[in-house]
């Protein structure tokens, strides 16, 4: 991901989610230099493709992590709507496992939204964990807060299992 797909990114964000980043939001990432990573694929006949996308390439998903020491820390990942259900957020999970790995991490960790059972079944699917609730966490309308699952993936005995991660 670069600065020139953001547009392409925060379309994709603000068709997903309620509460989405802002281009703010990937801008510093990216400047931070924290790993951010598109998924591409072709366009379907009449799929109608983002004008940042002139290669004629859709944007089907990114996510963006925070490494830290030891771990990496998922921040965003997102499919876009019309391309869910379709195995792409595990893909991009197996591109974030094999790159921490790459960087010697030994976990992963991410927050989920309590109330969207289908991100919590796909971590849990993949092996996260369950390790604690942050209350309050994420913006859910005018002066509501929802709680946050905090989630953790040991990414060294994953994959001595020969799990996914």
């Amino acid at each position: 991901m670069t600065e020139a797909d953001l547009e392409s990114v925060c379309a994709v964000e603000k068709s997903a989610y309620t509460h989405p980043w802002s281009h703010k939001h990937f801008a510093d990432s990216l400047a931070a230099g924290y790993p951010a990573m598109l998924l591409l694929g072709e366009a379907l006949a009449g799929e109608v493709v983002h004008p940042a996308r002139a290669d004629g390439r859709v944007l089907l998903g990114y996510l963006v992590a925070m490494p830290g020491v030891d771990e990496v820390h998922l921040l965003n990942i997102t499919v876009a709507p019309a391309h869910q259900r379709q195995g792409w957020a595990r893909f991009l999970l197996d591109a974030l496992s094999l790159w921490s790995r790459g960087q010697r991490a030994q976990w992963l960790w991410l927050e989920v939204r309590a109330s969207n059972a289908p991100a919590r079944a796909l971590y849990t699917g993949y092996g996260f964990q369950q390790v604690g609730i942050r209350k309050g966490y994420y913006p859910a309308g005018q002066f509501q807060r929802e709680d946050a699952v905090v989630m953790s993936l040991n990414l060294v005995v994953a994959h001595a299992a020969g799990g996914a991660a």
